[in-house]
């Protein structure tokens, strides 16, 4: 059962994600899939792939806090926005993020989420 929050990390190989409330934590992780083929543009066909196999594990999740490295992040977010708009307006922020802990990625995406419902005036749920 998908929960209220949720953070990826993203770049163009590996999304790292992050179901949690104030007490659990749920991880997933998906992997690109590449498509060795002579076919013209053939990496972008395994790019879609894997935005489009995030955005599925995504499905369900209320308010998710998308973070990666700047060009795997804004690929995802063009791809989001354009092919999958009802994904994207569960994005609610978009974080620069190279490399971090596990355990850093969630640290993170708790305290932004703290500061981003209470800036809307919206209670935390738990």
């Amino acid at each position: 059962m998908p929960m209220f929050h949720a953070a990826v990390w993203i770049d163009h190989e590996t999304a790292k994600i992050f179901e949690f409330d104030a007490e659990n934590v749920q991880p997933h992780k998906v992997r690109a899939h590449h498509h060795h083929t002579g076919q013209h543009r053939s990496e972008v066909r395994t790019q879609h792939e894997f935005f489009g196999a995030v955005c599925d594990a995504l499905e369900g999740v209320t308010e998710v806090l998308a973070l990666g490295p700047r060009t795997g992040l804004a690929d995802f977010e063009h791809y989001a926005t354009k092919h999958r708009p009802q994904t994207a307006k569960h994005i609610v922020g978009w974080e620069h993020a190279d490399h971090p802990t596990d355990n850093q990625i969630v640290a993170q995406a708790r305290a932004w989420f703290l500061r981003h419902d209470r800036m809307a005036g919206v209670p935390t749920p738990t």
